[in-house]
């Protein structure tokens, strides 16, 4: 399920690559405009997006994993990406305070287990978005894009799957309004496509994007085990070893 990150590059170095890029960019920034004083955390191909937040977080890391690859960034500074097991993420807990998961959960073996990795390394107050392609897209009816590949999820799913893993969905956002074609007409249009489809509300954009928060203290099952009572004895009962002898 996992795409190379050469592909990866490749399609975001494109036109329409690029254009996808700034209408993603421009959903994440409306969730977190600021991220002064925070450890950021990108996983799956975050590199695109991450340049919203290198300059003023307190660090700024992309781990990819090992089925995908990883690609130095950023290019011509100190490298600040690494190859990484994505469900044994390099971290101590409760390590960082915003976590980007970009062409992460579709292409994952285990989605779940991948949240809950991202939990541990997660700080109580901090915050997660996922960019997670739409099933309901035209994105995810071609294999040209990125966004084509791995599974998509409905809204339903992906709020079942945060809850089971002990996140609450905070809020909610689309992006990729437009055909995925590199037209030059539909990329000209590109803007057009993504107002009239936020103010309309239309169920077929490309990618949700949807942030959530950590639950910090877990449901614990009502249900328990009645406990039973045994009865004291009033006296003491002594009562004979099968291995007495009876003497005449």
């Amino acid at each position: 399920m996992t795409i190379d990150v050469v592909d990866l590059r490749e399609f975001y170095s494109r036109r329409l690559g690029i254009v996808a890029r700034q209408m993603i960019n421009r959903g994440i920034r409306e969730r977190w405009p600021r991220a002064e004083g925070h450890r950021v955390l990108g996983l799956g191909y975050p590199t695109p997006y991450l340049g919203l937040f290198r300059e003023d977080a307190e660090r700024c890391l992309a781990f990819m994993p090992a089925a995908q690859g990883v690609l130095k960034w950023p290019t011509g500074r100190p490298a600040l990406a690494s190859l990484v097991d994505e469900f044994s993420l390099p971290l101590p807990d409760a390590a960082v305070d915003r976590i980007l998961l970009v062409h992460a959960l579709e292409m994952s073996d285990d989605p779940a287990a991948l949240l809950r990795e991202v939990w541990r390394v997660l700080s109580p107050s901090g915050r997660v978005i996922a960019v997670i392609p739409n099933r309901r897209g035209v994105w995810t009816r071609t294999d040209s894009t990125p966004f084509g590949h791995g599974r998509p999820y409905s809204r339903s799913q992906i709020t079942d799957l945060l809850r089971q893993t002990w996140f609450t969905p905070t809020a909610w956002g689309e992006a990729l309004f437009m055909p995925p074609y590199a037209g030059g007409w539909v990329l000209k249009s590109a803007q057009m496509w993504e107002r009239a489809g936020a103010a309309l509300s239309l169920p077929f954009a490309g990618v949700h994007i949807v942030e959530a928060t950590k639950q910090v203290y877990r449901a614990i099952p009502a249900k328990r085990e009645r406990a039973r009572l045994i009865p004291s004895l009033a006296k003491p009962v002594l009562v004979p070893s099968s291995t007495t002898v009876t003497r005449g």
